[in-house]
């Protein structure tokens, strides 16, 4: 019984453990995870998706519009000394009268140069418009995290650099130590190569530095309320051989040309335009409405006449209930009315003078987001062309460093080369390592950034 006892306690103490192991591992994000991670969390994204809810709501009441109003109305009143009482359209002296008025309106507009059906043509294309600029916002995040993703693989790349270059001096330190001692070298090139350990090993910390500032932007692009232990996922990342895998300007723009939302939004902006002017010279045309209405009242003061005396022909009167006369003083109607505009200050014409101004506004508005698309992909390609051809240079050059280093760094163990010839040496080996690296990711960026325009989603 007691075995059974501290197996169990063994075996609970051993669940605890791994829970709280699997607790304290962090989650490493992948790129796509960020990016749908920042769309969700990003408050321009949201601020955008508010405004494209007022363009909805917009567009809902253009339909509305349609519709007949309907109002009604009351009113309670008193008057005082000589008065008109509406319910019996007899003057009063020195009386206070107690009235009230009910009524029901209702109008419908029959014809207005089809200005209500074009608004609401509009507002469906500014509605798709504002749908755009949300896309187009998204994809402005997006690049932007994939970019700081890529440049945390970076400074880790830079960062396993400059420690290993860090570790190298290290060992040297070692070597030169036990030639010192051994009389084989003089104390001078210890002191030497532990100066440069001791600047590399400030390297390791700008390096470290720099990438937790880079974890800090991408932290802050995500809306994260803390960094703590955030990470990522860091891939496999291949470069080709050969440039002819990038896909030329043209045909790169060609297909952006169709799915990019800035395109897309300002050619609805266009379309937009357009119908503003057909709504503009609508208010040339006459107006015509159909109107009803229904009406009550009453008054204290108004009798209900009973009868008249056969004899004395005096009419008899009584009480007139409230009930009673809203019933007997009902009067309703129809009523057609047509409004002509003739002259109204210009407003019509300034009108109609605007609307095709902000039509060749809107058309080179277009013609501008083609450009800006065409120059950032012109960009994007010689980028990539240039990071590509910079990293094929950088790998030949780095085989040639490291057998240099090597070379030098055998040189220097025996005492044939000096610690500055060896300083620069190695100094050389690092900067040709991080070209090599910055090549990399910027043509990776730059190849993201073509295929992102061509509508293919960002991924590693």
């Amino acid at each position: 019984m007691k075995k059974i006892f501290i197996v169990a306690i063994l075996t609970l103490a051993g669940t605890l453990m791994i829970a709280y192991n699997s607790l304290g591992q962090e989650k490493k994000w992948t790129l796509e995870e960020c990016v749908l991670y920042a769309i969700e969390h990003n408050i321009q994204v949201k601020q955008q998706e508010l405004a494209a809810n007022v363009q909805q709501n917009a567009l809902i009441q253009s339909k509305y519009n349609l519709a007949p109003t309907l109002n009604g109305g009351a009113g309670h009143s008193y008057s005082f000394g000589r008065a008109l009482d509406e319910s019996t359209y007899q003057f009063t002296d020195n009386e206070t009268v107690l009235s009230d008025y009910f009524s029901i309106n209702s109008s419908v507009t029959l014809f207005n140069g089809f200005t209500n059906r074009k608004s609401i043509e509009q507002n469906k294309y500014n509605l798709q418009a504002s749908i755009q600029d949300v896309e187009k916002i998204k994809n402005d995040i997006s690049l932007s995290i994939a970019l700081a993703y890529l440049q945390i693989l970076l400074n880790k790349e830079l960062l396993d650099v400059t420690k290993n270059q860090y570790d190298i001096t290290m060992e040297q330190i070692d070597r030169t130590s036990k030639l010192v001692a051994a009389g084989s070298l003089a104390r001078g090139s210890l002191l030497e190569i532990q100066a440069q350990a001791a600047s590399e090993e400030l390297q390791v910390v700008n390096a470290g530095n720099q990438l937790d500032l880079s974890i800090l932007n991408l932290t802050q692009l995500l809306e994260l309320d803390t960094v703590g232990n955030f990470d990522i996922i860091v891939p496999e990342l291949q470069i080709p051989e050969e440039t002819g895998l990038i896909e030329p300007v043209m045909t790169v723009y060609s297909e952006a040309i169709k799915i990019q939302p800035q395109i897309k939004g300002a050619e609805l902006q266009l379309e937009s335009s357009v119908l503003s002017l057909d709504i503009a010279k609508g208010a040339r045309s006459p107006r015509l409405s159909l109107n009803s209405s229904y009406n009550t009242r009453y008054s204290d003061i108004r009798k209900k006449l009973v009868g008249i005396d056969p004899v004395t022909f005096v009419p008899t009167y009584e009480e007139y209930p409230f009930m009673d006369q809203l019933k007997d003083n009902v009067n309703y109607g129809l009523s057609l009315s047509l409004s002509v505009p003739i002259f109204n200050g210009w407003q019509v014409n300034q009108a109609i003078s605007n609307a095709r101004l902000g039509i060749e506004q809107s058309q080179y508005n277009l013609e501008y987001q083609k450009n800006i698309l065409y120059k950032d992909i012109q960009q994007a390609y010689a980028d990539a062309m240039a990071s590509l051809k910079k990293f094929h240079s950088s790998q030949g050059a780095l085989v040639s460093m490291k057998e240099s280093f090597r070379y030098t760094e055998q040189k220097f163990n025996v005492g044939l080369v000096n610690t500055i010839d060896y300083k620069t040496s190695k100094n050389q080996l690092t900067r040709t390592q991080s070209d090599l690296l910055q090549a990399k990711y910027e043509y990776i960026f730059k190849v993201k950034v073509l295929d992102f325009y061509r509508g293919k989603e960002l991924s590693l």
